[in-house]
C-alpha cells in the first residue's frame, strides 16, 4: 500500500517548548518511532508543517535589520532540508539499515490570479509595533494587521496546483525509498504571467492541502492527516461533543470546522476522497497503526453512507 503521512506541526514542535534543536529532534524521534513499522510493510512519503521553524529564520533574518534579504520561499526550502534531515536521521536509526531514505526539495506551483493574492491573511515572522509594522510596510511593499497587541506581516495562502518534483518521487518510491517532500506545503512558485519563467512567492501554501495534492498525484492508496486530537468532533468542547469514526466526503462538507484548526485538514482530507476515490484519515499520531485498520482516527471515504459515530 502507497501510504502519504501529513505530520502537523506538533509532531515536530509541541505548544509552549523552547524552538531548539534538541526538543526539535526528539519530538521527530516520537514520530519516527510510530512511522517506522509503516515503512516496513508499506511504501511511505512524509510531509511535514514548518510553521515555527519558519518563524524562526525569520526572527533571524530580521537581525539584519535593513539588510534583511531572505523572502519566504528561500526560508522554506531551508526548513525543508533541515525538518528533513532530522527524519531521515531518526527514522534511519529504526529501520533496517539497507532500507534508503530520500528528502526531496519540493516546489509546489500556485496560480497568480489565485484570489489569495488580493487577500493576504496568513500571520507570518516575528511581531511588531503598529510603527515599525507601518514603516517595513511602505519600505517592503509588504501588507502588516494587528495580531493581537503587535502587528505582523500576513503574506497569501493560494490554493497548491501541482507539485513539480512528482516524477522523481514516484522514482524513489519504486526503488523502495522512503521519500520526505512538501515540507511546509512545499515552497511556494509560479509561473510569471505569459512565460514559462519560474519563480517563488512570498506565500505560505497549506501542508495539508499540499498533502493531498500530493497523494492524489501519486496515486496513494491512503492519505494520513496526523495531528493532536485523537478524531474529528463535532460540537467540540461541549458536554456534547461526539468523535467522527467515518464519513462520505459530501456529508463532512456540511459541519463547519474551525478555520485555524481542523477545517483545513479535513478540506484536504475531502478533496483527496473526492479527487482519488481513496480513503483519508485524520488522527493522532500514535494511533497510526490503528488510522491504517480503520479502527481509529475519522476515515473520509467515497464508500461510506452518511456520517458514524464512535
Amino acid at each position: 500500500m502507497r501510504v502519504v503521512v501529513a505530520l502537523g506541526g506538533n509532531a515536530l514542535q509541541k505548544r509552549g517548548e523552547p524552538m531548539t534543536v534538541d526538543s526539535q529532534r526528539l519530538n521527530v524521534r516520537i514520530a519516527a518511532e510510530a512511522l517506522a513499522p509503516v515503512a516496513e510493510q508499506h511504501e511511505l512519503v512524509v510531509s511535514h508543517g514548518n510553521g515555527p521553524q519558519v518563524g524562526l529564520l525569520a526572527l533571524q533574518a530580521a537581525a539584519y535589520g535593513e539588510q534583511e534579504s531572505y523572502p519566504f520561499d528561500v526560508l522554506g526550502a531551508q526548513t525543508e532540508g533541515m525538518i528533513g534531515y532530522f527524519i531521515e536521521q531518526e527514522l534511519g536509526n529504526l529501520l533496517p539499515f539497507e532500507k534508503p531514505l530520500a528528502t526531496i526539495l519540493t516546489m509546489t506551483e500556485v496560480d497568480p490570479d489565485d484570489p489569495a493574492f488580493a487577500n493576504p491573511t496568513k500571520f507570518v515572522g516575528p511581531v511588531y509595533s503598529e510603527q515599525d509594522a507601518k514603516r517595513y510596510a511602505e519600505q517592503k511593499g509588504w501588507v502588516v494587521r494587528p495580531d493581537g497587541d503587535h502587528w505582523r506581516r500576513v503574506v497569501a495562502s493560494p490554493i497548491p496546483k501541482r507539485i513539480f518534483e512528482i516524477r522523481p518521487i514516484k522514482w524513489l518510491l519504486e526503488q523502495g525509498s522512503v521519500v520526505v517532500c512538501t515540507g511546509g506545503g512545499g515552497i511556494p512558485t509560479m509561473y510569471l504571467p505569459g512565460t514559462r519563467t519560474l519563480v517563488g512567492v512570498e506565500a505560505v501554501i497549506d501542508k495539508d492541502r499540499a498533502s493531498a495534492v500530493l497523494a492524489k498525484d501519486l496515486e496513494a492508496d491512503l492519505l494520513v492527516i496526523a495531528t493532536d486530537a485523537e478524531a474529528v468532533y463535532v460540537d467540540y468542547g461541549t458536554p456534547d461533543q461526539r468523535a467522527i469514526k467515518a464519513a462520505h466526503p459530501d456529508e463532512m462538507r456540511a459541519f463547519d470546522f474551525p478555520a485555524g484548526s481542523m477545517g483545513p485538514k479535513v478540506e484536504a482530507a475531502v478533496e483527496f476522497a473526492k479527487n482519488s476515490r481513496k480513503d483519508a484519515v485524520i488522527g493522532a499520531l500514535p494511533d497510526l497503526p490503528g488510522l491504517l485498520s480503520g479502527d481509529k482516527g475519522t476515515r473520509i471515504s467515497m464508500t461510506v453512507s452518511g456520517v458514524q459515530m464512535h
